[in-house]
């Protein structure tokens, strides 16, 4: 196994540390564990194109692991009142359409690749987690950074909505298969 696929392997170990750590309140571990999650996400891509180590695990398990991180801080956040269960239902629907139109594309041999505005996404969701595991972290300034946290998931969240419609649109005869 190569590099960038154990440290794709690697993100998925850290999540259940993370979420024993958010579990038991030690919110400044929970957020170091998924900031170092965070950074495999960047290496293992990285490392992978600079040596040319993309393999099909890579391009499965990569964004898979991406979503296992992320979207289990959402699910803590939904029980810790943070965030509201729509927001969740609603990034998780966008990734279930776009992981059935990407089977049916596959059925087809037809492969359909990632957009930017899915890794914006990604992106913006990281950070903010990121942000709000800092402002749980940080009680002298909680306020402020929750503030900030909310402002960056409503940009992820609005970052979601886009990506998908646009990732629909670009495939659409998709569905005339």
């Amino acid at each position: 196994m190569n590099l960038p696929n154990k440290l794709t392997l690697a993100r998925i170990i850290m999540v259940p540390f993370f979420i024993a750590a958010f579990i038991l309140g030690y919110y400044p571990v929970s957020l170091v564990l998924f900031c170092a999650a965070s950074i495999t996400d960047y290496f293992d891509g990285k490392i992978a194109r600079e040596r040319n180590l993309v393999t099909n695990f890579g391009k499965i398990m990569d964004p898979l692991a991406d979503k296992i991180l992320v979207y289990s801080a959402l699910c803590l956040f939904i029980e810790a009142d943070l965030i509201k269960a729509w927001m969740l239902i609603l990034i998780l629907a966008r990734e279930f359409i776009i992981a059935g139109m990407r089977t049916v594309a596959a059925s087809e041999g037809r492969v359909l690749a990632a957009g930017m505005s899915g890794k914006i996404k990604t992106v913006l969701q990281m950070f903010a987690v990121i942000a709000y595991l800092l402002a749980l972290s940080v009680p002298s300034a909680e306020k402020t950074i929750m503030l900030v946290a909310n402002i960056i998931f409503w940009a992820a969240l609005i970052m979601t909505v886009y990506s998908g419609c646009e990732y629909v649109l670009k495939n659409k005869d998709i569905f005339s298969m």
